[in-house]
């Protein structure tokens, strides 16, 4: 081994030699030290493409002879990760430290130089082999499909390449300056803790506009809430210490910036773009006006076109069973229909057919709980108009015929008043 090493150490110093009087021969003398050290270079970049290209065709068709084998996920995994081309990489540039001394010994002050490119190449490809590490994690467990895992994995890779860049960084300091790592890392402990403390709102408006840039969650022209200020309005301006939002009326609210991160914020610029909002309203009925429907008031009701179909099977099957009932004269035995409930069928076959509500959304009449005040009967759709000004008055168009035709119900709603 030490002799095939020897071997290539000579090889690469005649290489280099005959490089270096072919240059001395053949050029002018004013750029003599210019050619020989681009020429060397050259050769030298060549000849690391050159064990990358290599090591990396040994290595893919390797590997690849088990990708499609379902019996090594560990290997397959790896190989679509592609760590196998950052290990080519790792080895190229290995060779190149080895090979430098060789090539470039005529020219020492070149060689610290290049010495130190290398080191900072060898951390840079470590640090993506990492990075590439944590890809085939989850490439095996994708293979394995098992999905929490994946999720766990996702959850702690953020903090772990954070944590990696600044490794990284650090030690890629220490190989271009030459110095220590406890000297950096103990000049770092005190700088931080001042920037910390005088720059702390701009360190955290520049990590929030990291966020926002890569999350994609906010954009200046965004229409958002912001219930912790009760702020409703349009993203004017964001940078690094204050964003603006142009409220509804008109008047200009600024935030920190910072607080995009800790505070809610209800983007409802989807909801815009979709031509979509949501109602969601209920209306409060006095329990003491709810009541068994007789047949002389279905009867009536009946004429209403929107539930005429709805009462007539309904009532159908209610005579029917009454037939056979004992005691039928009594409205409380059997099935019996309610005027609030006869009221909900209502107000869902209404929103049915309203031209202003998107009937490929969600569209509910519920009851909610009881309340000391009555119980609230909750209308929950959404319109096919986003637009503020057309969104209420949709909103107000249906409240006001429910609140009218809940009259034909004999239904009592609730009213509040100050003593």
């Amino acid at each position: 081994m030490n002799s095939e090493l020897k071997d290539t150490k000579d090889f690469l110093e005649t290489m280099s030699d005959m490089i270096h009087f072919f240059v001395k021969d053949n050029i002018p003398d004013g750029w003599v030290l210019f050619c020989q050290i681009l020429f060397k270079f050259a050769i030298f970049v060549a000849l690391i493409y050159l064990v990358d290209f290599l090591m990396k065709l040994l290595i893919n068709t390797i590997f690849k002879l088990f990708y499609d084998n379902d019996k090594y996920p560990v290997l397959r995994s790896i190989y679509q990760s592609r760590i196998t081309n950052s290990f080519s990489h790792l080895i190229a540039l290995l060779f190149g430290s080895f090979a430098l001394f060789s090539v470039f010994y005529r020219h020492p002050k070149s060689f610290i130089f290049l010495e130190r490119m290398i080191g900072l190449a060898i951390v840079l490809v470590v640090a993506g082999m990492l990075y590439r590490a944590l890809a085939a994690f989850r490439n095996y467990f994708i293979i394995k499909q098992d999905y929490y895992k994946i999720i766990a994995l996702n959850a702690v890779s953020q903090t772990v390449k954070i944590f990696g860049i600044f490794v990284s960084s650090v030690i890629a300091i220490c190989v271009i300056f030459g110095i220590s790592g406890s000297a950096i890392v103990g000049s770092l402990g005190a700088i931080t803790a001042v920037m910390v403390l005088v720059f702390r709102d701009t360190i955290l408006g520049f990590v929030t506009g990291i966020h926002v840039a890569t999350s994609k969650n906010l954009k200046v022209g965004d229409w958002i809430g912001i219930p912790k200020y009760n702020l409703e309005g349009t993203i004017e301006d964001l940078n690094l210490l204050t964003t603006k939002i142009q409220n509804f009326d008109k008047t200009i609210s600024t935030i920190p910036t910072y607080d995009l991160l800790t505070t809610e914020i209800k983007n409802l610029q989807v909801m815009s773009e979709s031509n979509t909002r949501r109602i969601k309203r209920s209306i409060i009925f006095n329990i003491h006006s709810f009541k068994f429907l007789n047949i002389e008031e279905v009867n009536r009701l009946e004429k209403i076109n929107v539930i005429k179909d709805y009462l007539g099977e309904v009532k159908a099957s209610i005579i029917k069973e009454r037939e056979s009932l004992q005691n039928s004269d009594l409205v409380i035995n059997g099935r019996q229909l309610t005027n609030i409930g006869v009221f909900r069928e209502y107000a869902f076959n209404y929103l049915k057919k309203n031209e202003h509500i998107d009937q490929e959304g969600t569209l509910m009449v519920r009851q909610l709980e009881n309340t000391p005040q009555g119980l609230p009967l909750e209308i929950y759709c959404f319109t096919n108009d986003s637009q503020w000004e057309i969104y209420e008055k949709i909103m107000a168009d249906i409240f006001d015929h429910l609140l009218v035709a809940s009259k034909d119900f004999d239904l009592e709603i609730m009213q509040f008043t100050k003593i």
